[in-house]
């Protein structure tokens, strides 16, 4: 894949859902979209009435058998993401995979070091590493603006009528623990505390409660909630001289600094980034990944740790109960993806 000739297609996209739409998109837009897969009569056929000369399939194995194919995305709902990760690597293909890679952390570590064994990128939609204001965050956090970190919050609260994942945990927080760890830098060492309910499916948490320990002694608490009726996405991060708020919910000035000696409405400071779309960013840096065979950002290791440390909070969580997760039918509607 060294220097991929402008125009060349060789990306493919497993699942076309409301999120897999807007990787199509993207993917298009970049001039590598070469085919999309799925299960849906009508996705294919927006598919073909939207984005001229892609090509489409119903059936994955064509995917995996098409020489001209160097990558898949995996964009299907996170308990599929096992099995046709794996297929893929084991064709040959470079993967990207929606968050989370998997909900078993072995399985997550059977991925990366099939990646590794082969040689191929595999990359996590972690998609926050590569939002403008996450890493102008990251910047300022380098530079001692907010003094030494001492506590964490990030809230992503909404509603989600389509509830076809393993919990809003395993739907959400991928993205904040992620995100933290990634403008931390540092890594999350141990769940302190978890907690969750179930409000509307039995053994489904709608809203989730995680305390995690990164390194260095910071503690951090995620909070995630499918049935919130007022949209919230923040994250706060207080250090010993200032404290930033991240709303990713505005349209401008997402990201504020205060002082922590003066009123908290009074922000000292508004920090501009790049206005670039997240998941073009994203998109465009596994295009690279796969062009120099540089590890990405969110790479099978990094998809493994917040594996690992999600499924210890949802072991917390549910205790002895875990083993009624298999009478969960996690496809209640295919709509989300």
């Amino acid at each position: 894949m060294q220097n991929r000739e402008l125009g060349e297609k060789f990306v493919a996209v497993t699942g076309c859902g409301i999120w897999g739409r807007n990787i199509v998109r993207n993917f298009y837009n970049l001039k590598a979209l070469h085919t999309v897969c799925d299960i849906d009569d009508e996705n294919l056929k927006m598919v073909e009435a939207q984005y001229d000369g892609t090509n489409t399939t119903k059936n994955f194995d064509e995917v995996l058998t098409n020489p001209e194919i160097k990558a898949v995305c995996v964009v299907t709902p996170s308990h599929t993401h096992f099995n046709l990760v794996r297929k893929a690597l084991e064709a040959g293909k470079h993967v990207y995979v929606e968050k989370p890679i998997s909900t078993v952390a072995d399985e997550a570590r059977k991925l990366k070091e099939l990646a590794n064994a082969k040689g191929l990128i595999l990359m996590v939609g972690h998609l926050l590493l590569y939002h403008p204001a996450v890493n102008r965050l990251k910047m300022l956090i380098q530079e001692g603006i907010l003094g030494n970190i001492k506590y964490v919050q990030s809230d992503r609260l909404n509603i989600n009528y389509f509830k076809n994942d393993r919990s809003v945990m395993w739907d959400l927080a991928p993205h904040d623990v992620s995100m933290i760890a990634h403008v931390l830098d540092l890594d999350p060492i141990r769940v302190l505390n978890a907690t969750g309910c179930c409000a509307e499916y039995e053994n489904i948490f709608d809203i989730t409660h995680l305390t995690i320990q990164f390194e260095k002694g910071i503690i951090a608490h995620v909070s995630d909630s499918w049935i919130h009726p007022q949209k919230r996405v923040t994250l706060l991060v207080r250090g010993d001289k200032a404290t930033a708020i991240l709303d990713d919910t505005l349209l401008e000035n997402k990201l504020q600094i205060f002082d922590n000696k003066t009123p908290a409405q009074q922000s000292i400071e508004i920090f501009d980034y790049l206005e670039i779309e997240p998941l073009k960013l994203e998109c465009q840096h596994f295009i690279k990944s796969i062009e120099t065979g540089k590890k990405p950002r969110s790479d099978g290791e990094n998809g493994f740790m917040i594996t690992k440390i999600l499924e210890d909070a949802e072991d917390i969580m549910l205790g002895n109960k875990k083993h009624e997760l298999d009478k969960v039918d996690f496809l209640l509607s295919r709509s989300k993806r």
